[in-house]
């Protein structure tokens, strides 16, 4: 009779585990593949309660959300004027087949990677068609929704869609910046030169015709003093001429 209770509280047990490992609840922001000794049996999109067989099923759970898709590093493209940019370019897409999803490129981990390709040699052959100047007016919206169209194509077999493929950065390259700089900078220190150099030949100027003036105002003066000194000179020997005279 103990043996008999055990087995019953054992075969109970297992039943009540069973049950709950029988019962899996999908979110609003997921969906799910159910596998069967890693063979995929079954895709569930929508929200709710479901069933697996327990013990000889498992559930993988994938985003329903909007995904994001940010490089590490930027890459160095060559335009079609032989300019080179630096240019990082962001992803948003979903996981619209979970199945494809799976047998493709298994996880997020996977797509990442094969994205990040697929989204690289796009850009490179978009860029490529393009000059600076382009890429830098109103244009750029053409250029990346040309992009997201290409990658978009490419992943469908993914189970993957696109929402949309942005450039984030469009820079020169370090070196090429610095070029820039130091040039701008020789540029702005021979301007400031020039125009020290102005600025010292006005002033050069100035004090010579202030110094014109300045002997000008003082010849002149000094004829004015000479003239009324002599003026007075004559008026002072008349004066002395007329009191002898009296």
């Amino acid at each position: 009779m103990g043996a008999t209770r055990l087995v019953s509280l054992i075969v109970g047990a297992l039943l009540i585990v069973a049950s709950f490992s029988a019962f899996f609840t999908v979110n609003q922001t997921q969906q799910a593949l159910v596998l069967q000794f890693g063979e995929p049996k079954r895709t569930i999109q929508e929200p709710g309660l479901a069933f697996k067989l327990p013990f000889i099923q498992d559930v993988i759970y994938y985003e329903k959300r909007v995904l994001s898709l940010i490089p590490q590093d930027a890459e160095e493209v060559i335009l079609s004027d032989q300019k080179r940019l630096q240019v990082d370019a962001y992803a948003r897409y979903q996981i619209e087949d979970p199945l494809l999803f799976y047998q493709t490129v298994r996880n997020e981990l996977g797509a990442r990677g094969r994205l990040e390709a697929i989204i690289d040699s796009s850009v490179r052959r978009a860029l490529g068609r393009e000059t600076l100047a382009s890429i830098l007016t109103g244009q750029r919206n053409d250029i990346t929704r040309s992009i997201g169209e290409e990658v978009n194509a490419s992943v469908s077999s993914l189970g993957i869609r696109i929402i949309d493929v942005r450039l984030r950065r469009a820079d020169y390259p370090t070196a090429t910046s610095q070029n820039i700089f130091n040039r701008m900078k020789s540029e702005r220190e021979r301007e400031a030169k020039e125009f020290r150099a102005t600025g010292e030949e006005e002033a050069q100027k100035i004090r010579a015709d202030a110094e014109k003036t300045r002997t000008v105002i003082i010849s002149e003066a000094q004829r004015e003093a000479q003239q009324t000194r002599g003026e007075g000179d004559g008026e002072a020997i008349k004066i002395y001429a007329d009191s002898f005279g009296q």
